[in-house]
C-alpha cells in the first residue's frame, strides 16, 4: 500500500481508506484473512469497518453463485466475528445466496433482514417466494411496493 499515490492534503484516514481498498482489491486469496484482520486493527474503526464492508460486498458478489463462497464466508465470519455489522452483512450475503440458488431459507430471517438486503433482493432476484414475502412484510413501503411490482412484471 503506497500512500504516495494519494493527495498530500487528504486527511490520514482518507488516505488509509483508499490504500486499504486498493490492497484488498489486489490481495491474493491466501493473504486475504491476514489483510482483513490487519485493517480491522486500525484505530478509526468506522473507517476500517467501512472498508471491510465494501470488500465483503465485492467479494461476496463475485463468489456468491459458486462453491468457493461457502469456505470464503466461513473464514470471513471468523475474521469479522467481533464486529456485529460485518457479521450481519455476511449472514445476509449467505441468505441472499441461498435464495438466489433456490435453496431452502427461512421466512423469519428474510423478514428480520436489513433494508439493504431486502432492497437488493427486490431489484436483483426473481425468486417469487422471496418477493412475495417482501411484498407482504418488507421493512418499508418502498420495499413492499418494489417487491410487488417485481412480482407483477414477472406475471
Amino acid at each position: 500500500m503506497s500512500a504516495n499515490t494519494f493527495r498530500k492534503d487528504e486527511p490520514p484516514e482518507h488516505t488509509r481508506f483508499a490504500a486499504y481498498l486498493q490492497a484488498l482489491e489486489q490481495v491474493a486469496d491466501p493473504e486475504e484473512l491476514d489483510l482483513v484482520a490487519m485493517v480491522l486493527t486500525d484505530p478509526d474503526q468506522a473507517m476500517a469497518q467501512s472498508v471491510i464492508a465494501r470488500h465483503l460486498d465485492r467479494r461476496a458478489a463475485n463468489l456468491c453463485p459458486g462453491p468457493a463462497y461457502e469456505q470464503w464466508a466461513r473464514s470471513m465470519t471468523e475474521a469479522t466475528a467481533r464486529h456485529p455489522f460485518l457479521a450481519q452483512r455476511l449472514r445476509e450475503w449467505s441468505l441472499f445466496r441461498v435464495i438466489s440458488l433456490g435453496q431452502p431459507w427461512g421466512v423469519d430471517a428474510l423478514i428480520a433482514s436489513s433494508d439493504w438486503l431486502q432492497r437488493k433482493i427486490t431489484v436483483s432476484l426473481e425468486a417469487a417466494d422471496a418477493l412475495a414475502v417482501l411484498a407482504g412484510h418488507g421493512r418499508t413501503k418502498r420495499i413492499r411496493n418494489a417487491a410487488e411490482a417485481n412480482l407483477r412484471s414477472r406475471g
